[in-house]
């Protein structure tokens, strides 16, 4: 078996270019790409068929969660490693569900993520430092969520938004109007607001300046674009 083939994403450069020589390092590793938005690392995953992509939260467009399940949705068979300066437990459950093979916290030293690498790969799944079987996870994670009766919430209620959604919110933390963001998208104001019903529905939110928070919270959106 050849070295395994890795992207990273993220739009830092400190942190990329500290995670690159890390992984270089490695004899059996090999980085293909490094990218610093989501749109671009979609379309080289597509084109490098890495074995592994590691990918931020807070990216500018696509996030990271997007990321994968966009990869997901048109098969690609990357492991992806997710990694976030805001972590909780309700980003790491929709990182996972997204598709997600391992989940960690920007401040965990790199030695765990190139671990990662390698048991991923593997088709282990690691959250956390700590390494699982898939049903291993699943049991885990029932456990973990069974206060907040997250098996209880429909699949399209507890994923990230789509893109489209994402992009509707990143006009509204903008401060534009409904009509400003459909003349921007080519869409009637009529779509807009189902579009944004349909984003208070998902995060549980009762207002436009409450879903901005919320995302702002779990870095789907960066507080650059809450003031572009």
């Amino acid at each position: 078996m050849g070295a395994l083939r890795v992207i990273f994403v993220d739009d830092h450069p400190v942190f990329r270019d500290g995670l690159r020589v890390r992984l270089s390092a490695e004899e059996d590793i090999d980085v293909v790409a490094e990218l610093g938005n989501g749109e671009e690392a979609f379309i080289s995953a597509q084109e490098l068929s890495p074995d592994v992509v590691i990918t931020d939260v807070n990216l500018p467009g696509m996030n990271g969660v997007q990321l994968v399940r966009e990869l997901r949705a048109v098969g690609n068979k990357a492991a992806c490693i997710v990694v976030t300066a805001y972590d909780d437990d309700e980003q790491m459950y929709h990182a996972l569900r997204a598709g997600a093979s391992a989940y960690f916290s920007k401040d965990v030293a790199a030695d765990n993520i190139v671990d990662a690498v390698r048991q991923v790969v593997q088709g282990k799944y690691v959250v956390r430092g700590r390494v699982f079987e898939r049903f291993e996870l699943m049991n885990w994670l029932a456990r973990r969520f069974r206060s907040l009766s997250i098996d209880e919430i429909p699949d399209e209620a507890i994923g990230p938004l789509s893109p489209r959604e994402m992009e509707i919110l990143r006009y509204i933390a903008q401060g534009r109007s409904n009509k400003e963001i459909a003349y921007q998208l080519g869409i009637s104001r009529q779509t807009v607001k189902n579009h944004m019903s349909s984003i208070l529905r998902k995060l549980a939110v009762e207002d436009r300046t409450q879903a901005v928070m919320y995302a702002v919270r779990r870095g789907w959106i960066r507080v650059q674009d809450a003031i572009e």
